[in-house]
């Protein structure tokens, strides 16, 4: 059962770092303009929303890593919960 137990530590930081993440882009994308209309004294809120660009597709890799080790582990914590349920009943 100690594996149990260390797969769901692992599993619960995992995802509580995926959380974290995702409330990060959001917030960026929060601040995020879906049509820009500059001049050429508005140029410095173009830059930032390169900058808030960037960060969200620096970010984005990270969050379908995190989400599909998440889910395949919660698959293997189930698989492996049922397995020892059924070993248990023979």
């Amino acid at each position: 059962m100690s594996t149990m137990i260390w797969l769901l530590i692992v599993w619960g930081v995992l995802t509580g770092v995926l959380i974290i993440l995702l409330i990060y882009r959001s917030t960026l994308t929060m601040q995020e303009d879906d049509q820009l209309f500059l001049n050429e004294s508005e140029s410095h809120m173009e830059k930032e929303q390169v900058e808030l660009l960037a960060k969200v597709n620096k970010i984005n890799p990270l969050v379908k890593w995190l989400g599909a080790a998440s889910g395949v582990l919660i698959l293997v914590i189930a698989g492996l919960a049922i397995y020892t349920g059924l070993n248990q009943v023979q």
